[in-house]
């Protein structure tokens, strides 16, 4: 009897990597529909008057990328899409950095220090996903 071993098309990436990537985006897809509350704060100004809507088009996006990892015909694709998915979401993150005293329960310094880790989920994705 042969291994249960995944069957991926030529050149793919292996699962390795991807499946704690793809736990994390799975993960904070859900967190949106669980704590909406919680994102939907972080909204620009422009976007609040459809916070809901957003948070819950990211938490949407943020499950497909997990389960675009997941899969191996689709792995290689969902790297490009992480990183689309995370420049989506990098304003919302300049917007809190920038107006500290909405957002009390963190430190102002972790605010900004979340920024450079942006580029590096971009990275991360895209490797995970060429492995």
């Amino acid at each position: 009897m042969q291994p249960d071993v995944e069957q991926a098309e030529p050149g793919a990436p292996s699962r390795g990597k991807a499946l704690p990537l793809a736990a994390f985006w799975l993960a904070a897809g859900i967190n949106h529909f669980v704590s909406p509350r919680f994102y939907e704060v972080m909204m620009p100004p422009p976007l609040r008057s459809r916070a809901s809507l957003v948070n819950q088009a990211s938490g949407v996006a943020e499950i497909a990328g997990g389960i675009a990892v997941l899969l191996p015909r689709t792995r290689r694709l969902a790297g490009p899409y992480l990183v689309a998915v995370l420049a989506a979401v990098f304003p919302a993150n300049i917007y809190m950095a920038t107006d500290p005293e909405r957002f009390k329960k963190f430190p102002s310094w972790a605010l900004w220090a979340r920024l450079p880790l942006q580029p590096l989920m971009m990275v991360s994705a895209w490797k995970a996903t060429r492995r």
